[in-house]
């Protein structure tokens, strides 16, 4: 088995959640925010759905320069345009993924910003860190804004307060 190949399980798992998740951000509210500082509902739905290509296009290249990166989170032109996003994001991600050899996968990857390095470690757990563990963090805040919004959630990992694995709640 090659190093890439549970993340291409992982990726094939936890896409179909994270479709659910996007699918229920109100078409109508996607410039809500829960809090002055916050991004709004369509900005963290986009940016979730764009994190898998993201970091896969990231993580490709021996580092990152996080000062020289685009880190706007510019607001969506609509919901389909954000599952559009989410689509091409996984494909390209997943594509990615069913290349990477276990040579690069193992090879060093460093974050920095500008000469300083803020952390090196393989390319595989770059990916588990910054791409699934990152990932996750933010459908989880998503879940959370669809809550503020009195939107159902719906099952991520086991039973919400409005859904079970196996359906709505009566």
């Amino acid at each position: 088995m090659r190093i890439a190949d549970p993340f291409i399980l992982e990726l094939d798992v936890e896409a179909p959640i994270t479709r659910r998740v996007l699918e229920r951000v109100p078409a109508d509210r996607l410039g809500w925010k829960p809090h002055p500082r916050s991004s709004s509902v369509g900005q963290l739905a986009l940016h979730a759905a764009r994190l898998p290509q993201a970091f896969t296009t990231f993580v490709a290249r021996p580092s990152l320069d996080i000062l020289a990166a685009n880190r706007t989170q510019a607001p969506p032109d609509s919901h389909e345009a954000i599952l559009a996003a989410f689509d091409e994001s996984v494909a390209a991600a997943r594509g990615y993924l069913a290349g990477l050899d276990d040579a690069s996968a193992q090879e060093p990857w460093r974050l920095v910003a500008g000469e300083k390095e803020i952390y090196a470690m393989p390319r595989a757990f770059a990916l588990r860190r910054l791409l699934f563990n990152h990932w996750y963090h933010h459908r989880g805040q998503l879940t959370v804004y669809l809550r503020l919004l009195d939107v159902s959630v719906p099952v991520v990992y086991g039973q919400t307060a409005d859904e079970t694995p196996l359906g709505p709640r009566a």
